[in-house]
């Protein structure tokens, strides 16, 4: 099992962990939601908790809980803009649907 990080999005997280002054890496999950049942969600972690799996990439840590693992196992995390608009992208293998809106998904 693993998740891993562009260069480009480890750039990204290790600016802002530089700007906020303290943070151990990342923790990515899901949580349930929206239309197609799955959505992700990324926040600081000053605390690693025992059962974090814990990935690193580019020398970013990423922290994700087990019940969360499954279902993004195998994933990327870029960064990218497009036109106005930027954020993280999740390359994820298991995806089988996505909303229209893009802000859920389905395994």
């Amino acid at each position: 099992m693993t998740i891993t990080l562009t260069e480009k999005a480890a750039k990204h997280i290790t600016r802002y962990i530089e700007k906020r002054g303290k943070g151990l890496g990342l923790r990515f999950g899901v949580r349930t939601t929206g239309c197609s049942g799955l959505a992700y969600k990324l926040e600081y972690v000053d605390e690693a908790q025992d059962e974090d799996n814990v990935f690193e990439s580019h020398g970013v840590k990423l922290f994700v809980d087990p019940k969360s693992l499954p279902y993004i196992d195998g994933t990327e995390l870029d960064y990218a803009r497009e036109g106005l608009n930027e954020g993280f992208k999740f390359n994820n293998p298991n995806v089988k649907d996505e909303c229209g809106c893009g802000e859920s998904f389905r395994i």
